[in-house]
């Protein structure tokens, strides 16, 4: 698999169209940064670590709904292997007027743009959310 990220995002996007409750996918450091960033911004339930039937580690996320509609309209990725995209903190852009949230890996950790923001880094912009 040449972008675990996408691949993740792809799996979400998937999930939530069929109406699953949880979708699973292999676990990875940065795949659990990101998923944190979605939770605290209140796009998905949480997630949990666990061993698969293979025995490899997968995460399993629990996805989240209103009024039987996802909350998660829109999952693009923008920083891909082919193209990295790195932004200044005075160049991340905001999503939606400030409605949605881009995902940034900063020298701090993986964060969102708001973050980024109040603690002056820019990165490599991995994917907007709306």
């Amino acid at each position: 698999m040449n972008d675990p990220i996408g691949d993740m995002l792809t799996r979400i996007r998937n999930a939530q169209m069929r109406g699953k409750s949880t979708v699973a996918t292999p676990a990875s450091k940065l795949r659990a940064w990101v998923l944190d960033v979605l939770q605290d911004e209140g796009y998905i339930r949480g997630y949990d670590k666990q061993t698969g039937g293979n025995g490899h580690p997968e995460i399993v996320i629990s996805l989240k709904y209103f009024d039987g509609e996802p909350v998660i309209r829109e999952l693009k990725r923008v920083s891909k292997p082919g193209r990295r995209v790195y932004l200044g903190v005075k160049e991340i852009p905001s999503v939606r007027q400030g409605l949605g949230v881009s995902i940034v890996s900063t020298p701090k950790g993986v964060m969102s743009d708001a973050n980024a923001r109040a603690n002056n880094v820019g990165g490599e912009v991995l994917c907007t959310v709306f």
